[in-house]
C-alpha cells in the first residue's frame, strides 16, 4: 500500500499551486497533510473513492491536519486526549485489523525557542501515546516532525545547531523515540543519503540551491520494518516550502 505524507503550508494555497493534480496522479491510499491552515467548513474538497478526516485548530488559520484513504478505519481519534496539547488539531489516529495509522505535526519550537519547553512536554507525550498503541498493534507515523535527526539531514548543521529543529533537545527526543521499538522508514533503505530534504526555506532562494531540511518522515514500528518496500522523497513536487514523503509497505 502507498502512504503520502505532505505539510501543504495551508491547502487552499497548496490547491491554486496543482494539489489536486499531484493527488490523482500520485493515487496513494493513504494521503495525510499537514498545516491545513483551515477551520470547519472553508473548503469543500472532492476526492472521489477517499473518506476524508479532518482536525482543526481552535485557533483560525493555524495548524491543523487531515487524512484521505481509500480504507475505511476501524475507529478515528482526533488528538492524544491530553487537553493541553488537543488545542491545535495536530494528531489524527485511524486504526485498521493490522496496524494504526499516525498522522502528526508536530509543534515548532519558534523563534529564539519560545516554545521548546512546550515541545519537550509534548514528545514525552506523544512518545507515550505512541507507545501504548505499539503495545495493541503496530504503528505507521507519519508528518511533519519539525527536527532534522543528524547532521546528515540538513546542508548546514553547524550554523544552526540551536536554532529551532536541530537544538540537541529536539534531537534526543527523537532519538528516544527510536529507541522506543520505532523506525525512520528512510534512513532504514538509506542510512548515508546525503543532500535529501523535505524542507526549504522561501528565503534566499533555499529550494533553487538545495539547502533544506529532513524534517518529514515515515517512523513505523520496528516489528513492521520487513513489510516495507520503499521509502521516498518528492522533491520535485512543488507547491508548498516541503515536499511530500512516501512510504510504501506491504500491510493490510
Amino acid at each position: 500500500m502507498k502512504f503520502i505524507s505532505w505539510n501543504v503550508n495551508g491547502l487552499r494555497a497548496c490547491i491554486k499551486k496543482g494539489f489536486l493534480d499531484f493527488f490523482k496522479e500520485i493515487n496513494a491510499d493513504f494521503f495525510c497533510i499537514q498545516e491545513t491552515k483551515l477551520q470547519e467548513g472553508q473548503i469543500d474538497l472532492n476526492l472521489d473513492g477517499y473518506y476524508q478526516y479532518w482536525n482543526y485548530a481552535v485557533k483560525k488559520g493555524y495548524s491543523g491536519t487531515a487524512v484521505f484513504t481509500k480504507h475505511e478505519p476501524l475507529t478515528v481519534s482526533y488528538g492524544i486526549n491530553i487537553e493541553d496539547h488537543d488545542q491545535e488539531g495536530r494528531v489524527i489516529t485511524l486504526e485498521y485489523d493490522e496496524f494504526y495509522l499516525v498522522n502528526v505535526y508536530t509543534p515548532n519550537s519558534k523563534r529564539e525557542l519560545l516554545r521548546l519547553d512546550y515541545r519537550q512536554a509534548w514528545e514525552d507525550d506523544f512518545r507515550n501515546y505512541l507507545v501504548k498503541l505499539d503495545e495493541n498493534k503496530p504503528v505507521i507515523l507519519c508528518g511533519d516532525l519539525n527536527v532534522a535527526h543528524k547532521e546528515i539531514d540538513l546542508k548546514n548543521p553547524k550554523t544552526n545547531r540551536r536554532n529551532a529543529g536541530f537544538t540537541d533537545e529536539e534531537r534526543n527526543k527523537i532519538t528516544q523515540l527510536f529507541d522506543s521499538g520505532f523506525i525512520d522508514s528512510y534512513r532504514y533503505f538509506y542510512p548515508d543519503k546525503q543532500e535529501v530534504y523535505s524542507w526549504w526555506s522561501y528565503m534566499r532562494k533555499a529550494r533553487e540551491k538545495n539547502s533544506g531540511w529532513r524534517i518529514d518522515y515515515f517512523v513505523v514500528s520496528d516489528k513492521i520494518k520487513n513489510y516495507m518496500k520503499d521509502a521516498d522523497i518528492l522533491s520535485d513536487i512543488m507547491g508548498s516550502d516541503h515536499c511530500p514523503v512516501l512510504l510504501d509497505i506491504n500491510i493490510k
